[in-house]
């Protein structure tokens, strides 16, 4: 290996406040949000499902409108029978009503039915794209970068796209039913209208129409009330939505660091943490309701006066004499059903602000989703390649924070199959920052990092990751649970001081809860042993050993592993002399120098009876020593 002393800058801590650095971005108008998010669902031939759902619902609601001027045409004839005492068309007409209400309880069942299924459908598709760019490489792990962009995942992909489907099909089947109905029955309604005069001094005269206009007139006026005061509905939606995010993951921080805050004794600080968090939620439930008591004036009200509405506008035209009852009440009928179609805006104008905050969320999380790459690539960005040799080589590296500030400066080192090189230096100088550069998670920079091929890597940091599921997926992961045997399982887990555990290998539990730090350590080198990588990166990987476990995991490439090619950053006593070379990243005048040096390394432990065991239960020689 070769390096050269380089001069950093003065060393950067990085801090939540550094994650908010990606540049802003406008939101687009919300029909072009709809129509992205639309396109998206239904193109390349993959919302096929559905769209067929949709055709049948559209099928389902003309049947339904077809059936509704039938029931209507039904009701003038039903009370015509009783006011004529007629008992034989009485009956006659019970008799028509059962086949007409149980043709469109069917419709309805079937809408019903129909409706639920494709919001199941819109939200497995709309998840499915949101999951597939989240779990893009590195894309979760960006998103992080993106400031109130990209916060609140969890929710994003959970209630958001849940509200989404609801609502989008809800109030879709709704207004497509309303418009249906419309149509249909102000053509219904303008007929009926014929047989509504006015006698004024002797002289009878007839409005074209005039139910119709009548009914456009009360929905206009409600409607018109309705958007002036409902709507800032939809901004204190959004409001409320993003301070429950927040309340949520003030909850969960807690409840994931409940020990830190019990040894602490901080459960005084955090419970005024949550209340500022819940207060802000309260805030905004206060507000949200205030407005929506203001619109239940509205809508309640335009309720309540739509029930004698028509009777009273086609009161004259019965007093005269030219609707007999039968045919008041098909008016009246028909009035309703086209005053509730154009109604629908105020009675849904609550839910369409929910709708239209839902479609919001939805489609910044996608767009920054899509655009993380695009946004990183705006900024001057390491170049990490694969070495034509297998060697994992740094050309003039500069790494930076996403502000700007720089923390290391024309880095060059070149280390070569077989080494174990050692990265010291104080915290904040960058070392953690190298460590993600050469995973490719850290792409600020410049310069050229040359890095073997990803299979021949493993990644520890400090802190390993443990999937939900039994003992068994958390040691072989990322591999399945059915790639090592038991006995490979149980020989890596003796090896790595997991003994105890080995009875409770198919147990699922909460890994990351109820094992130790340093036991989580032991199974990330477990991980190690079975899997042999050609190449490893540890980050504080034996932080929480004591001194005995330290020796014993990195004693595994000396032995087991011998041959691995190791880079390591450590602060603890004892772990230099596992290695070949070190790299320490010092302060001195005019910034920060990275000197390399050579380290003793330990002598190898031969004769131990475990190892060669190890190594027969693993059925793999061990490697070839270092180059």
């Amino acid at each position: 290996m070769t390096s050269t002393d380089t001069g950093v800058s003065a060393p950067a801590v990085e801090t939540a406040d550094d994650k908010a650095a990606l540049p802003p971005r406008l939101e687009r108008p919300m029909l072009v949000q709809l129509g992205v998010l639309i396109r998206d669902m239904v193109g390349n031939g993959k919302g096929a499902a559905i769209l067929v759902l949709m055709a049948a619902l559209v099928a389902i609601l003309i049947g339904n409108m077809v059936g509704q001027v039938r029931l209507n045409t039904w009701n003038g004839q039903f009370f015509d029978a009783i006011q004529k005492k007629d008992l034989a068309g009485f009956w006659t007409q019970l008799a028509a009503f059962l086949w007409i209400a149980g043709l469109l309880l069917c419709l309805v069942v079937a809408q019903t039915w129909l409706q639920e299924m494709l919001k199941m459908r819109i939200r497995a598709r709309l998840s499915a794209l949101l999951l597939d760019r989240w779990l893009k490489p590195r894309h979760a792990y960006w998103l992080g970068f993106a400031g109130e962009r990209g916060a609140a995942a969890d929710q994003r992909l959970q209630e958001d796209t849940r509200l989404f489907a609801d609502f989008t099909t809800e109030l879709g089947v709704g207004l497509l039913q309303s418009t249906l109905l419309l149509i249909t029955f102000t053509g219904v309604l303008w007929g009926l209208s014929t047989n509504v005069t006015f006698s004024i001094g002797g002289e009878t005269w007839q409005i074209p129409g005039y139910m119709v206009w009548v009914a456009i007139l009360y929905a206009g006026l409600g409607s018109g009330l309705t958007w002036l005061v409902g709507r800032p509905l939809i901004a204190l939606n959004t409001e409320r939505y993003a301070r429950e995010a927040d309340f949520r993951f003030a909850l969960v921080r807690v409840s994931e660091n409940a020990e830190g805050v019990a040894l602490h004794g901080g459960e005084a600080d955090e419970r005024r943490n949550l209340d500022g968090s819940l207060g802000l939620v309260l805030s905004s439930m206060r507000r949200l309701s205030g407005a929506l008591s203001r619109l239940t004036w509205i809508t309640s009200g335009y309720g309540w006066l739509a029930m004698v509405v028509p009777v009273v506008a086609a009161a004259p035209g019965y007093f005269a004499g030219d609707l007999s009852f039968g045919s008041l009440m098909m008016v009246v009928g028909a009035f309703t059903q086209v005053q509730t179609a154009l109604r629908y805006f105020v009675d849904q104008f609550p839910r369409i602000a929910d709708w239209r905050s839902a479609v919001s969320r939805v489609t910044i999380f996608r767009d920054t989703l899509k655009d993380l790459e695009e946004d990183i690539g705006s900024q001057e960005t390491l170049t990490v390649e694969t070495h034509p040799d297998g060697k994992l080589v740094f050309n003039d590296v500069a790494l930076s924070l996403i502000d700007g500030r720089t923390v290391i400066d024309e880095m060059t080192a070149e280390i070569a199959p077989g080494e174990r090189v050692l990265i010291t230096g104080e915290s904040g100088s960058g070392k953690s920052t190298l460590f993600r550069a050469v995973a490719g998670l850290w792409p600020w920079g410049s310069g050229t990092v040359q890095v073997p091929p990803a299979e021949d890597q493993m990644f520890m940091p400090q802190r390993p990751y443990m999937p939900l599921g039994t003992l068994r997926q958390a040691l072989c992961y990322p591999s399945g649970p059915d790639r090592f045997t038991d006995e490979e399982i149980a020989a890596a887990m003796e090896r790595c001081q997991l003994g105890d555990f080995i009875d409770r290998l198919d147990q699922e539990d909460r890994w990351d809860k109820s094992l130790s730090l340093g036991q989580q350590q032991r199974v990330a080198f477990a991980r190690v042993l079975m899997h042999r990588p050609k190449w490893i990166f540890m980050d504080e990987a034996t932080s929480a050993l004591d001194d005995d476990s330290q020796t014993a995991m990195l004693s595994l490439f000396l032995e087991e592993l011998e041959g691995t090619t190791l880079l390591s950053i450590a602060h603890r006593p004892g772990v230099e002399e596992f290695h070949t070379r070190t790299l320490h990243i010092a302060r001195r005048d005019g910034g920060t120098r990275l000197f390399g040096k050579a380290s003793r390394p330990v002598e190898k432990r031969h004769g131990r009876r475990w190892t060669r065991k190890v190594a027969r239960l693993l059925k793999r020689e061990p490697a070839a020593g270092p180059a």
